[in-house]
């Protein structure tokens, strides 16, 4: 039995090899960049945990980012990245920032990253990473010199592409092996995290099962409507207007859902009366998204606060540590091995 337990753990070591090689991590799980949820406290728990935490930058100022990297690199010796989303109007600040700070690793957001943006932090031996919503994205993004591929299905929480996971993995994954591929997007039980790993992905990145972790600084009102929901109840926002293009999100329904609506016509009407740009609406918008949920995740106002989540917020039962949810993850892809392995 012991020989046969070693069989099993041998093959899953050489499945996560590549992107645990990658991530210089014992699991190759991301932890998906929440805005303020994953801060200091969840990032270094999840890289303390054997997995790699990801610093969600959202809206902060370059002092603010800074102060962030610092308080997680003194509670964790082990790597993590830092998520910068690329329409942020003080981004090359923040580049440097990650640059002064010695990150090993950034992961851009948002859009579409540019060749001088990747190469930039290459050349001080930063590690880059991009979303790649479709396999023409991958391939330009490859060209361009990112390092590693997030591939993100619509299933995913808060900003969201149109495509599920599914398809855009028969869609990439084949065509691309020369890098690391991370998938995200409903992604919360160790099964679907090895039958990834298992058609060539590299890892995975997951985010809504952290959400509910001890050490998560979510309001427990915010965690609690976690528990209490289903799939179902995670449902992307609508755009108003053609002429007003927003990044879809997928959130739990409340009343913020409405209030969306609204925020778009006062944004749309300023648009149309030429009083701000069709970039500074744009940024109206994620101001909007950040302030909502800074209302659900820090003030627990689960009425007017944006609930960001994934389809897999119906997997999240109760309260956890990081490291058992971890454990949980790799407890459940093992034992799917283990059978098929057994089964051969």
């Amino acid at each position: 039995m012991m020989n046969f337990q070693n069989v099993v753990n041998q093959k899953f070591g050489e499945i996560v090899e590549k992107g645990n090689g990658f991530l210089n991590s014992k699991y190759p799980i991301m932890g998906g960049a929440m805005t303020w949820v994953s801060e200091n406290n969840l990032v270094s728990a999840i890289s303390n945990a054997g997995a790699f935490g990801v610093l969600a930058c959202g809206s902060m100022s370059p002092k603010e980012l800074e102060i962030e990297i610092k308080k997680t690199q003194e509670k964790t010796k082990y790597n993590f990245g830092v998520n910068l989303i690329l329409m942020h109007p003080n981004l090359r600040e923040l580049l440097d920032v990650c640059i002064k700070m010695s990150v090993k690793y950034v992961v851009f957001a948002g859009g579409f990253p540019k060749k001088s943006q990747i190469l930039y932090l290459k050349n001080k031996n930063i590690k880059t990473l991009g979303f790649a919503t479709s396999l023409l994205i991958a391939k330009k993004l490859k060209s361009n010199g990112i390092d590693a591929l997030i591939i993100e299905g619509s299933e995913a929480g808060g900003h969201v592409g149109p495509v599920s996971t599914s398809v855009l993995v028969q869609e990439i994954l084949p065509f691309i092996s020369e890098i690391p591929i991370f998938i995200a997007g409903g992604i919360g039980r160790g099964e679907s995290f090895l039958n990834y790993l298992q058609l060539g992905a590299s890892g995975c990145q997951i985010g809504t099962r952290f959400v509910c972790a001890n050490e998560s600084i979510a309001h427990k009102n915010f965690k609690n409507i976690f528990i209490r929901s289903e799939s179902r109840n995670a449902q992307i926002s609508s755009q108003l207007d053609d002429r007003l293009p927003v990044i879809p999100v997928r959130a739990i329904a409340n009343k913020a859902s409405k209030l969306f609506w609204e925020e778009q016509k006062k944004v749309l009407a300023e648009l149309e009366s030429d009083k701000i740009s069709l970039k500074e609406a744009q940024l109206k918008i994620e101001k909007f998204w950040a302030g909502s949920l800074k209302k659900a995740v820090i003030d627990g106002d689960i009425d007017h606060g944006s609930l960001m989540a994934g389809q897999s917020v119906s997997m999240v039962k109760k309260l956890q540590s990081v490291e058992e949810i971890i454990e949980e993850i790799i407890f459940q892809a093992k034992e799917k091995l283990h059978q098929q392995v057994k089964d051969k």
